[in-house]
Order: structure tokens, then sequence, then C-alpha cells
């Protein structure tokens, strides 16, 4: 053998035990890490509170945060960062709804929407919060707060952004990738063996059939209809000025005032201080869930950190906490 080929076949023994030694690692951390992390959660709580302006403890004002997609993948895991996870947000709704020293809640929105019954959830949960508690709720958006960022949004008594705030974007999309004539010129084929003519609609294999595009129209004109309505209900707009600025367009935070679909500009201290003027609460103590310092978070952020700017570790994480299935969503970006 040459100088070369031993080389060549060093570095492919190198990379068969690094090939093996990640998969060992994923498997670790996917399984063991990931349920002592959820343990290590569950004992520190999401629901611990963090005073962020002293005051009366008679009277508070709760901050949330929705800082991502607003997608359900299931119990936080190692890799998850600190994305948005769905769960402990409807968890934290659950704790306002039961505590009666809750006079308002300031929302803090920076999201390009997400799926569709999550968005849902959100919605329904800040409507029965405003019914039964009778308490109102004011929204600070960020950066983005498109498509299902402002459908939780809607049903606020007031929502103020930033001049460069990106909302809007109402509407519902799905979408599939199809490569049925790339795997053909490859020679790669699908046998498929299914229990109705529709088991594989939106498959990735083949074209969509016009009776198939229309069930799922169908299903789609739905969801806009209710994203449309919670709009007219929360904003109380009529349903033609509505409809004319919720064809997906995407606009800034001059363009939303102006179209009705937010109230003033203002970041997250100056809308607390609305919120305390508006409701006579400026004795109020205002206070959010969840501390950063927790030994759970720190661990999660650097899991995060060194996995994270590693191309094929996020691939291995949008496989292990994604769900691939084509889905309706309120989602700008998709």
């Amino acid at each position: 053998m040459t100088t070369k080929r031993w080389i060549a076949l060093l570095v492919a023994t190198i990379l068969i035990f690094v090939s093996v030694g990640v998969n060992s690692m994923s498997w670790f951390f996917t399984r063991d890490w990931n349920t002592m992390l959820s343990e290590i959660t569950a004992m520190d709580s999401d629901l611990q509170e963090t005073v962020v302006e002293e005051g009366s403890a008679n009277e508070r004002i709760a901050v949330l945060t929705v800082d991502g997609v607003i997608q359900d993948t299931g119990t936080a895991s190692l890799f998850s960062g600190a994305e948005y996870n769905h769960q402990r947000f409807m968890a934290q709704l659950n704790e306002l709804q039961n505590d009666e020293t809750v006079k308002g809640i300031v929302l803090s929105v920076n999201s390009p929407g997400g799926g569709v019954l999550e968005s849902s959830d959100i919605y329904d949960a800040f409507v029965e919060i405003q019914k039964t508690k009778e308490i109102p709720i004011y929204v600070a958006m960020g950066g983005m707060a498109a498509s299902g960022g402002y459908y939780i949004s809607a049903p606020a008594e007031k929502i103020f952004v930033h001049p460069e705030t990106l909302t809007g974007s109402i509407g519902v999309i799905m979408q599939s990738i199809n490569y049925g004539k790339l795997a053909e010129k490859y020679g790669v084929d699908f046998p498929t063996i299914k229990s109705g003519p529709y088991k594989d609609i939106l498959s990735s294999t083949r074209e969509m059939k016009p009776e198939e595009r229309a069930m799922l129209q169908e299903m789609i004109d739905d969801s806009y209809k209710r994203f449309v309505d919670i709009i007219v209900d929360g904003r109380n707009m009529p349903e033609a000025d509505v409809r004319k600025v919720a064809d997906g367009r995407v606009m800034n935070g001059r363009q939303a005032i102006e179209a009705g679909l937010a109230d003033d500009y203002g970041k997250m201290p100056a809308v607390i201080s609305a919120m305390k003027e508006d409701y006579h609460l400026e004795k109020a103590e205002v206070f959010e869930y969840g501390s950063p310092d927790t030994f759970a978070s720190i661990l999660s952020m650097k899991a995060h950190d060194v996995f994270g700017g590693n191309v094929e570790s996020q691939i291995m994480k949008k496989l292990l906490t994604e769900n691939q299935a084509p889905r309706m969503m309120y989602l700008y970006g998709e």
C-alpha cells in the first residue's frame, strides 16, 4: 500500500469510530439526559415567579412571553434551548386562571406564528380568562408577531407595536415537498399500500389530484374564516375591513396601526405603565414566570450552545423534535 492509501484507510477508520460515537452520544442524550432534565425541570417548576417590579401582592400584573414558533413539540429536551414550550405556556395560563391576585396580563409576542391548534389553544385560554376573571390583556409586539403571533394577540384590549414590528400575515398555509420526479429520475420507487384513495393525500412522491386539492382547500378556508372572525371580534372591526388586509400580507407597525390591527407604539416598560394607568394599578406588583438562572435552564442552554452551531446537529435536532407531516399552520415564512 502507498502512503496515500494508508492515510485514506486511517481517515476512514477514524470516521467510522466518530460516527459510532456520535450515534451513541445521540442515544445517551436523547434518552438518559432528557429523562433527567425532565425530572429536574419538574422539581424546578416552570411556574416559579420572578418579581419584575415590587408592589402590592394583592393586585398583580403578570408578564407572559411567547418567543418562537408556536408549536407543541412535547416535553422540553436537552437540545431545545430557550425555545417556546407550548405545554409550559398553557400551564402558566392555567395558573393565572386560578390566581385571584392577578389583575392584568401583559403578553410579549415575538413569533412568526405556528400551528393552528396551538394558536387556538392560547386564544381560547385568553378569552376564557377575560370572561371569567374580567381582567385586561395588553400585548407588546416585538420584532415579529405574524400570523399565529397575531392570532393569539387579537383578543387583547390593546396591542402595542414598534415601528419596525413585522406583523399581519393573516391567513393559513399548508405545504408539502414533492420529489417524485426527482426520485423517478434516479430510479427510486415508493410502493404504497393504502386503505383508501386519499390515505396518502399530500404525498411527497406523487402529484396531487384536483379533488384532493379541493378537500384541503375547504379545510384551509374554514381555518381562515375562524382567523378573520377572531379579529372581527377582538378588534371590533367590520369583516370587510379585516378581509382587506387578511390576504397574507405582512406589514410594519405603522401600517398595522393604520389598518386597525394595533393601537399604539410602545415597548414592554411603556405597555406595563399604560396598563397601570388605564386600570388604576399603579401599586401593582409585576411578575413573570420562571427564573433564568435555574440549573435546568443553564443545562439546556449549554447543551444548545454546544450543539447549536453544528449543521449536522441541527438536522439531528429537527428530526428529534419536529413532526414532519404536512399540517395547517398560521405561520409566516413557511
